[in-house]
């Protein structure tokens, strides 16, 4: 137990280290853009001299390792600082973050269950229709880019039939102001999740099943939905989990440009326009936020495969 502690303890620390150095690489990239938070903000009529006094009033004058760590420093403190138009960081995202996770949240739940679902139904019938079908059907859809999913799904089912909204709406609390806004966006960004998944799984679950205590169990005659329980998915979690883990980064991804094309009310054109604006406070912020929320889902998965590895060694 202490053994698998201190490995779950360096797992943390490694991953946290990774972080950081992330954040800290943020700010060398948008550093070496052309131009500066001070000119995207007075525009290109400044003078010299107004340039320099923003460049002052934003620390831009200042190294940047210092830059880094005194930002860091405030974000240990939960302040994220302010962005180069003086709006608090903490605002906007308190504004767009719980949006955006909601969304790569309800996507995720579409993709666990669809991928699981389809994945040991084609297990379970290797060269049935749903094989013949599922094979080729998701190769195709993972090559397909979230983008031209959600532009196709906007002509099809906004335009051509008009069974959904084209863009999303907010109520008083930010949010879409009705569920079915919620439809395509998040078709766009589970559908490729899910096809690549369901191939996991379905992979997964082969190589379990292909186990010599599964062949045992079976000759034992226990029932099918025993031996799947009990004998096939604890073996093929962890490569089950993993997967599903590696989706949450994907779908973050992904979510920032889908909330484009649907113009939901998340962190998609926020990111942009802090890129544009050149403004390092904001974009390294919301990488910490995404970042924060990928390790926790990566923990859960190390925690599931602990789970699942339990007793084996």
């Amino acid at each position: 137990m202490d053994v698998e502690l201190i490995g779950f303890a360096g797992s943390i620390a490694r991953r946290l280290g990774l972080l950081i150095a992330l954040l800290a690489l943020v700010f060398v990239v948008v550093d070496l853009l052309p131009g500066n938070a001070a000119r995207a903000v007075l525009g290109r009529d400044a003078t010299p001299d107004q340039l320099a006094a923003k460049e002052h009033e934003l620390g831009l004058d200042r190294p940047l390792p210092v830059r880094f760590r005194d930002w860091f420093s405030g974000v240990l403190s939960g302040d994220f600082g302010t962005t180069a138009r003086g709006a608090p960081v903490n605002d906007l995202l308190a504004a767009t973050f719980p949006q955006t996770l909601l969304l790569a949240a309800v996507a995720m739940a579409v993709t666990v269950a669809v991928s699981m679902l389809c994945g040991l139904w084609w297990a379970a019938r290797p060269r049935g229709r749903a094989a013949r079908v599922l094979a080729p059907g998701s190769a195709f859809v993972i090559a397909v880019p979230e983008f031209v999913l959600a532009t196709l799904l906007v002509l099809v089912f906004a335009l051509w039939l008009d069974w959904l909204p084209a863009v999303t709406f907010t109520d008083r609390s930010g949010y879409p102001a009705s569920a079915r806004m919620l439809i395509l966006p998040v078709a766009a960004l589970a559908i490729p999740q899910s096809a690549w998944n369901l191939r996991v799984v379905r992979g997964a679950i082969a190589d379990a099943a292909s186990a010599p205590h599964v062949e045992s169990a079976v000759l034992n005659g226990l029932p099918e939905r025993t031996v799947l329980l009990r004998h096939i998915l604890p073996f093929a979690m962890p490569t089950i989990a993993t997967s599903f883990a590696t989706s949450v980064g994907t779908l973050f991804g992904g979510a920032l440009v889908v909330e484009t094309v649907f113009n939901y009310p998340g962190m998609g054109a926020m990111i942009a326009g802090s890129v544009s604006d050149r403004d390092t406070a904001l974009v390294a912020a919301v990488v910490a936020m995404t970042g924060t929320t990928i390790l926790c889902v990566l923990l859960l998965a190390d925690a599931v495969r602990a789970w699942a590895n339990r007793g084996r060694s």
